[in-house]
């Protein structure tokens, strides 16, 4: 085993938690966790720490990300995908293409989104998920997220269906299934989503990602130094701070690089000793958020 962070191509059919258990088994060890659950329809990277590497999966998990999808206007579902049972729509294969852009804009920026039903939050201490799949209902309360970008690449018309092949850049927390629903609502036609590839997390994208097939045949893990300096802003230090690192202790006289975000902070030869943040905004002080050397 090797403490790091193992960027997957998540196939089609399995879930977030099958890629954890395929990926133990290959670690030989239990300590694997993911960033950033992945629906069973859904490809692409997810990305899994594998020993001290999952102690840095709580702070991956919460960067920008970026999907390909389909998005079928036309009918509505129950889950917002094609999995769902059809709840009602409209014939949109008259829809006009300049008509359909404009709703896409409409939700680029800051919005309340009402998260997708079928999801990994809680309601009432069970997932949104379990209980819309045996027929229950949720009502989810809506979340300002950002999208930062929501760009159609191609539309297509097949009888009274429109199919938007898309691109969408988002915060973390931003459901493209929801996406899908609201412009199909904003359209007045129904929408739902038929296809969704994860192609980047924060700092991982999809060229770095290797599908299970390959990980079976040649192992790879990305050590944390190299993951942590891909993810945060970093500092090195000298003998006596890192020392000071190495216990937890705070540390003052530095000069962080932001106060908005944790920083990585390395020993006098480079290599990754843990995350620290600035206390308050004062970018000479800073206190630990996880340490990464026993």
């Amino acid at each position: 085993m090797t403490d790091g962070i193992v960027v997957v191509d998540k196939p089609a059919g399995l879930t977030s938690h099958d890629v954890v258990a395929r990926i133990r088994r290959m670690a030989g060890t239990r300590r694997v966790g993911h960033a950033g659950t992945l629906d069973p329809m859904a490809t692409g990277v997810l990305v899994v720490g594998v020993g001290r590497g999952t102690r840095l999966l709580g702070h991956l998990a919460g960067t920008d990300k970026s999907y390909d999808a389909t998005i079928r206007l036309g009918a509505a579902t129950t889950t917002d995908d094609a999995e769902g049972v059809v709840t009602g729509g409209a014939p949109a294969g008259g829809l006009d293409e300049g008509l359909i852009r404009s709703a896409v804009a409409a939700l680029v920026g800051p919005l309340d989104q009402v998260p997708a039903s079928v999801s990994a939050l809680k309601v009432a201490g069970e997932r949104a998920h379990a209980i819309v799949r045996r027929g229950g209902r949720v009502d989810l309360p809506a979340r300002r997220v950002q999208v930062h970008a929501f760009e159609v690449d191609r539309i297509s018309y097949s009888g009274d269906h429109a199919d938007l092949d898309v691109r969408v850049h988002c915060s973390s927390g931003t459901y493209v299934r929801a996406l899908a629903r609201d412009l199909g609502a904003r359209l007045s036609v129904g929408g739902h989503l038929t296809r969704l590839r994860r192609t980047r997390v924060g700092a991982f994208p999809l060229a770095t990602a290797r599908t299970l097939e390959q990980l079976a045949r040649c192992w790879e893990v990305q050590d944390l130094t190299t993951a942590a300096l891909a993810s945060f802003p970093s500092l090195r230090l000298g003998p006596e701070q890192a020392r000071r690192v190495r216990h937890g202790a705070r540390l003052d006289a530095v000069a962080l690089p932001t106060v908005t975000a944790p920083v990585a902070v390395l020993d006098p030869d480079g290599a990754f000793l843990a995350l620290y943040a600035a206390v308050g905004d004062d970018a000479t002080s800073a206190t630990a958020v996880a340490v990464f050397v026993d």
